[in-house]
């Protein structure tokens, strides 16, 4: 799976993307940020509060149930505001 953090999450978690393998179970975008946030503090502060952030797979918008496959790409990012 392929991860993209955007704005300030990139900048707590230190790192653009990634590709990883995910553990057995991880199913949605919410199981996703939980096991994420067990990586390291980094992690931890970035995904700390769910309500700070918005998820997109495959580029489209989608809520904290949506069902994961492999192969997917997943951005984290926080809301977005224009004006």
């Amino acid at each position: 799976m392929r991860l993209l953090y955007f704005a300030w999450l990139k900048t707590k978690i230190g790192k653009t993307e990634e590709t990883l393998d995910l553990p057995a179970g991880i199913a949605t975008p919410a199981a996703l940020v939980d096991w994420l946030k067990t990586r390291g503090p980094g992690f931890a502060e970035a995904l700390k509060d769910r309500r700070t952030l918005r998820v997109a797979v495959n580029r489209r918008h989608v809520g904290w149930d949506f069902a994961l496959k492999p192969g997917d790409e997943v951005a984290l990012f926080p809301p977005v505001t224009g004006g």
